[in-house]
């Protein structure tokens, strides 16, 4: 059975999916490879994907690495192969030209964590749970889950949850801005594909440029962000979708009754 499944459905939304249920979707080195490869595979054919889920078999997203056979792995090699291959993996989900959602249900946890939060938004099930709790096992985060979860929340907060190990709620992570919906258990999975397909129906020049400017608010500073963002938009006003739309609109006007 692989351990990463992918499809691409015909209405241009993609999931991926970590597939070891009997594990919590606890990722071995081969799990980690076939994630990694996945990545460079949409990066490199998927040009026309609207947007890419993220989700987890049987009602679990992904409890980290999984420490049956990483604990055999004890060396500072190790650690570094471990850093590098998942590290760049994530790099590689967060720039994807298209928007990327995580659908958690069960738990998220250490490398799980990482991976949802290196994807563009999340949504949450009820029961879920969303933590980096790599200090109870001596270690902290190697995948870029440090540096996304201080832009999110600050600098105050990253610090107190990476430091006890804090494993947030549904309701705490929607609260702080982690998650942008919580939903009945059991419906994430539909949730997720409701926003997704609500994203698709944008047209994904716009969708994709709006994505390219808010990480470069996330990368560069406030003047380069802002100057990336004029830069987006002329072409777009050029573009067919923006002429049609446009025409829509000023017809339904003239034809409104006065």
């Amino acid at each position: 059975m692989p351990t990463i499944l992918y499809q691409a459905r015909q209405d241009g939304i993609g999931i991926l999916t970590i597939n070891r249920p009997q594990a919590r979707n606890a990722l071995t080195w081969e799990a980690m490879q076939a994630f990694a490869e996945t990545i460079d595979e949409i990066r490199d054919t998927a040009s026309d994907l609207a947007a890419l889920v993220l989700t987890g078999a049987n009602g679990a997203f992904c409890a980290g690495g999984d420490l049956f056979e990483l604990d055999a792995f004890p060396s500072e090699l190790d650690g570094a192969r471990l850093a590098t291959l998942m590290g760049d993996a994530l790099d590689g989900l967060a720039s994807l030209p298209m928007p990327t959602i995580a659908a958690l249900e069960g738990p998220a946890l250490g490398g799980g964590a990482e991976i949802a939060l290196a994807c563009d938004m999340r949504v949450m099930g009820d029961s879920a749970t969303l933590g980096m709790m790599h200090i109870q096992l001596g270690i902290c985060p190697a995948w870029g889950g440090g540096q996304r979860l201080l832009r999110l929340v600050g600098y105050d907060r990253a610090m107190e949850w990476l430091g006890l190990g804090k494993v947030l709620k549904s309701e705490e992570a929607y609260a702080v801005g982690l998650v942008s919906r919580v939903v009945e258990d059991g419906h994430a999975p539909e949730a997720r594909l409701d926003l997704a397909e609500g994203l698709a129906s944008q047209g994904s020049a716009a969708l994709r440029a709006v994505k390219r400017m808010l990480r470069a608010g996330l990368t560069r500073p406030p003047a380069e962000a802002a100057a990336a963002e004029r830069t987006e938009f002329p072409p777009l006003w050029a573009a067919p979708a923006h002429l049609e739309a446009s025409a829509r609109f000023v017809s339904r006007k003239n034809h409104k009754p006065r």
